[in-house]
C-alpha cells in the first residue's frame, strides 16, 4: 500500500506540502534505533493517503482495518477526525462510512510513539519501541447489515467425537424477518461434514454441532486445521460471509507434573520471539514473519512466546499452520502498576487481544505482563497490595473473556498464586552461577509451583568469536544461583566477564537440553530468544543496541547454537560440524583439539583428511554434544572434516568443513588491514583483520572498530547484524561490513580504525 509521511512539526497536517513517498508497513525507527547514536525518534508522524472510490455504495460500510500502528493514532478523513486508538501491537478498525464521497478522498493519520507512561509497554522496557504503521492497513467493506464477529470454541473434544460451538455478533438485524445465518464445518480436506441454517431476528446467535465424529486433532505434529464458513443471508441471497480456520485440540497442565496436549504427554520445546528484522526493524512484511516461524519448526520448536506484546495476524496464522503452541502476552513488562487511565488502557488492550485471537487454536495462554513490578513508571507503582489488586482484576477479566485458556506470569513471585501457570527467573551460567546449577533450579520450582513453566534462558553470543577454552566462571562466581538482578553492578556473573563466544553458548545449551529432555516431569522451557533484536538499553554490546542472544542474527542466518536444539528437537537427519564460523584456528604441533558434531542421527562418522576417526552412537546423557565428539590432531594447513550421519531409516547426510591450523602463536596485534570480495547482490564485503608484527592474523584482538565509507558508496549500515554495523567488536580478530556502490564505474574507498589503530585504507579500483 503506497503511502505518504511526514514528520509532525505542530502545523496542520492538511497544509503540509513535502511528502516521502514509501510503502506499508513501515517505521521511522527502521535504522535509526540502532545507528550507532544514542537514543532514537519518539514523537509523532502523519501519513496520507489519497483513496479513490468510484461509487460509494448505499448501504455498505467502509472500515480501515489497521493490523497495528504503534503507539497510539488518530485518523482523520476528508479533514474530519474519523476515530482513535490507544496503544499499540494490536488491530483496530475506524469506521469511515459517513466521511467519504465519490471520487478521491483523503486520508491522514497521525501515530506517535512519544514517551506516555499511562500506555503500556514501559519505556525501561528492553526493547524498542518502534513509531509507525508497523503492520498492513486494508479498506474493509461491509452490507450494513453484516456479521460483525465469531467467537469459536470447542466445548467437548475427544479422539472419538468433538462439540462446536459459534457465537455470532450481528450487526443491524433488528426489525429484519427474512434473514437466516447458514453455517458449515469442513474438515481438513475440504469434506462438509456439519452444515445448519437458522432465523435470526437479534444481534447474538449461537449454532451449534454436536457428536461429531472421529474428530482430527489439531497437534504439533499434524495441525489439522477445519474451516467453518458462517453466511448471512436474506431471501436467499448471501448477504456476508465469514470464514474462519480453527482445530479441535484439549490440554492439561498437570499439577507439579508436566503438559499434556490431546492426552498424551508433550515436551514443551519453546523459544521467544520479537517482532524485528534487519533494516525495517518492527515493519516486517508478511513473508518475514512466515520465514521466521518457518525456521522456528525446522529447528523443532513446538511452542513459542510472543514477547512482550501480540504479534502480527501472519505470525498467528502461521502458527495454526505450522503446529507452533502460542504463550501470547499482553504487554504489560516493567513500569509497576499505573493510575485510573494506565490501568483502563491495559484493561482495554487484553479484552482487544483476547477478543481478536481468540478462535486460533495454537494460542493455550494468555500471559498478563512480564518482570511488572521492575522499575517502576509512577509514584509507588511497585506496591505489592496494589500490583496483586490488578493482576488480579486482569486475571478475572481474563477468565471471564476466555475460560478456556490459562493465564500466566513471569518473574512475579507475589503473584504466582493468582494466574495459572508461572515462571520464576532461571538464567543458570549467565545472569547468575553456573549453567550447571540448572537441574538444581527445575527441581526446586517444580515442587513448589502448581503449574511451572520455564520461560527464558540462554545468553548472548558473538558470531565468529570462539576459544579453545570458554569462561565457565568455576572459582569466580557461585555456582548454585541462577536469579536475575534488576541492577548487575554488583553482581559477578558469565554476562559480565564472559567472552560472548559462540562455544560457551552451545555448552550452555547443550546442557539445558540435556536435562529438559531427559525429565518425564518437567512441562518445558522457553529459550530466549531465537532471534538478535534492538533494544535501548545495550549500547555497548559488541553489536551496538543490539540483545545478540539469539539463536539466530537479526537477518535470520543461524548461528552455532541453532543447531544445538535442532540435535534435540528436529525429526528431519542432519550433521552440522562445530563450527562453520571457525574455520582459521592455532595451537602446539601434536595438541588433539576436541572437535563437536551436533546430529540427529543414531551414529555419526567422523573423518579428519579422508581418515575415518571412529563412529559413534548417541547418547543424550552424555555431554558435550550427545557424545558425538572426536580428538583431532591437526596438521598444518588445511585440514578437512567431514561428519556422516547415519539414520536408522533414510538416507545418510553429511556435513563437511575446511579448517585451516596454524601452530605458530600471534603476537599482539600491531595493525589493521582490510580486504574486499564482491558479492551476488552486487555489494562489496569489506574485511578488517587484525594483525601481529609477523602478519599473523591476531585471533585473540576482540577491540571494537569503526568502518567508515569515504567515497564511491555507502555502508549497508545500522542493520544491527555482524555484517551491517559500522561499529563493531572484532570476533577472533576480524570484522566486516557490506558496503553499497554509488556508481558504476567510481572507485570506492573505505577506511576503519579504533582507538589502537588509526585509520587504514582501502581503495576497490572499478
Amino acid at each position: 500500500m503506497e503511502i505518504f509521511r511526514k514528520r509532525f512539526r505542530k502545523i496542520p497536517a492538511l497544509k503540509i506540502s513535502e511528502w516521502e513517498v514509501l510503502n506499508l508497513p513501515h517505521s521511522w525507527n527502521s535504522t535509526d534505533a540502532t545507528d550507532v547514536e544514542p537514543g532514537y525518534r519518539r514523537n509523532a508522524s502523519w501519513y496520507a493517503k489519497k483513496i479513490k472510490i468510484n461509487e460509494v455504495v448505499l448501504d455498505q460500510n467502509y472500515i480501515l482495518y489497521f493490523e497495528g500502528a504503534n503507539i497510539n493514532s488518530k485518523v482523520f478523513v476528508n479533514g474530519t477526525l474519523a476515530g482513535s486508538h490507544i496503544g499499540g501491537y494490536i488491530g483496530f478498525e475506524i469506521d469511515i462510512t459517513t466521511l467519504i464521497h465519490t471520487g478521491e478522498n483523503e486520508v491522514l493519520v497521525r501515530v506517535d510513539n512519544a514517551y506516555d507512561p499511562e500506555v503500556i509497554p514501559s519505556q525501561k522496557s528492553d526493547f524498542f519501541i518502534f513509531g509507525g504503521i508497523t503492520r498492513d492497513v486494508w479498506l474493509v467493506t461491509k452490507p450494513k447489515t453484516n456479521i460483525g464477529d465469531l467467537k469459536i470454541t470447542t466445548p467437548a473434544v475427544s479422539n472419538e467425537k468433538a462439540t462446536l460451538n459459534i457465537e455470532a455478533t450481528l450487526n443491524n438485524v433488528e426489525n429484519n424477518s427474512n434473514l437466516s445465518l447458514t453455517a458449515s464445518l469442513k474438515n481438513p480436506k475440504g469434506v462438509e461434514v456439519a452444515t445448519q441454517s437458522i432465523p435470526v431476528s437479534q444481534s447474538n446467535t449461537t449454532i451449534l454441532f454436536e457428536n461429531i465424529k472421529d474428530p482430527e486433532l489439531w497437534d504439533t505434529q499434524t495441525p489439522n486445521l477445519y474451516t467453518v464458513n458462517v453466511s448471512l443471508v436474506e431471501n436467499n441471497e448471501v448477504k456476508d460471509e465469514v470464514e474462519e480456520r480453527i482445530g479441535f485440540r484439549w490440554f492439561e497442565f498437570v499439577q507439579n507434573g508436566p503438559f499434556y496436549l490431546n492426552g498424551k504427554r508433550l515436551l514443551l520445546r519453546g523459544t521467544h520471539r520479537h517482532e524485528e528484522h534487519a533494516g525495517v526493524g518492527a515493519a516486517m512484511s508478511n513473508k518475514q514473519h512466515r520465514a521466521d516461524m518457518e525456521l522456528m519448526k525446522e529447528m523443532g520448536v513446538n511452542f513459542v512466546r510472543l514477547a512482550h506484546y501480540p504479534q502480527d495476524p501472519e505470525v498467528y496464522k502461521a502458527c495454526d499452520e505450522l503446529g507452533l503452541l502460542v504463550w501470547d502476552e499482553l504487554p504489560w513488562c516493567r513500569g509497576g502498576v499505573g493510575n485510573e487511565t494506565w490501568k483502563t488502557n491495559t484493561k482495554n488492550m487484553l479484552t482487544e487481544i483476547i477478543s481478536q485471537n481468540f478462535n486460533h487454536p495454537s494460542i493455550i495462554i494468555w500471559s498478563l505482563g512480564n518482570e511488572i513490578y521492575w522499575l517502576p513508571d509512577f509514584e509507588n507503582g511497585d506496591d505489592r497490595t496494589e500490583i496483586n489488586s490488578f493482576l488480579t482484576e486482569l486475571n478475572n477479566l481474563s477468565h471471564t473473556l476466555d475460560p478456556s485458556r490459562k493465564t500466566a506470569i513471569r518473574k512475579y513471585y507475589e503473584g504466582s498464586d493468582i494466574v495459572d501457570v508461572f515462571s520464576p527467573s532461571i538464567w543458570s551460567g549467565w545472569y547468575s552461577g553456573s549453567y550447571k546449577s540448572y537441574q538444581k533450579a527445575i527441581d526446586k520450582y517444580k515442587k513448589e509451583y502448581n503449574h511451572f513453566l520455564h520461560a527464558e534462558y540462554g545468553g548472548s553470543s558473538h558470531v565468529g568469536r570462539h576459544t579453545e577454552n570458554p569462561i565457565t566462571g568455576e572459582g569466580l562466581i557461585k555456582a548454585d544461583e541462577w536469579e536475575e538482578a534488576i541492577v548487575q553492578t554488583k553482581v559477578s556473573n558469565i554476562a559480565q566477564i564472559g567472552d560472548w563466544s559462540e562455544n560457551y553458548i552451545v555448552d550452555l545449551f547443550d546442557w539445558h537440553l540435556r536435562i529438559s529432555e531427559t525429565d518425564s516431569t518437567f512441562v518445558g522451557n522457553i529459550q530466549w530468544a531465537f532471534k538478535d533484536f534492538g533494544t535501548p538499553l545495550r549500547p555497548e554490546n559488541d553489536i551496538p543496541y543490539m540483545n545478540q542472544k539469539g539463536l539466530v542474527d537479526r537477518n535470520g542466518n543461524p548461528k552455532d547454537a541453532f543447531y544445538v536444539f535442532k540435535s534435540y528437537w528436529s525429526e528431519v537427519p542432519f550433521t552440522y560440524i562445530e563450527s562453520h564460523t571457525w574455520t582459521e584456528r592455532q595451537g602446539p604441533k601434536d595438541l588433539t583439539r576436541t572437535i563437536s558434531v551436533y546430529s540427529n542421527c543414531d551414529k555419526v562418522a567422523f573423518y579428519h583428511n579422508n581418515v575415518l576417526l571412529g563412529e559413534k552412537e548417541r547418547d543424550i546423557s552424555k555431554f558435550p554434544a550427545s557424545g558425538y565428539t572426536w580428538d583431532v590432531n591437526f596438521t598444518e594447513g588445511e585440514n578437512k572434516l567431514v561428519a556422516v550421519g547415519i539414520p536408522t531409516n533414510g538416507t545418510q547426510v553429511s556435513d563437511t568443513l575446511a579448517v585451516n591450523y596454524r601452530f605458530q602463536k600471534n603476537d599482539t596485534a600491531k595493525e589493521l588491514t582490510l580486504s574486499y570480495k564482491l558479492l551476488e547482490n552486487g555489494n562489496y564485503l569489506v574485511t578488517a583483520t587484525a594483525i601481529d608484527k609477523n602478519g599473523l592474523h591476531c585471533f585473540d584482538y576482540e577491540k571494537r572498530i569503526y568502518f567508515q565509507c569515504l567515497s564511491g558508496g555507502e555502508l549497508l549500515k545500522s542493520q544491527g547484524t555482524p555484517t551491517g554495523s559500522e561499529s563493531i567488536g572484532m570476533a577472533n580478530g576480524k570484522a566486516s561490513i557490506e558496503v553499497i556502490p554509488s556508481e558504476k564505474n567510481m572507485n570506492i574507498e573505505v577506511m576503519v580504525l579504533n582507538q589502537s589503530f588509526k585509520g587504514t585504507y582501502l581503495t576497490i579500483y572499478k
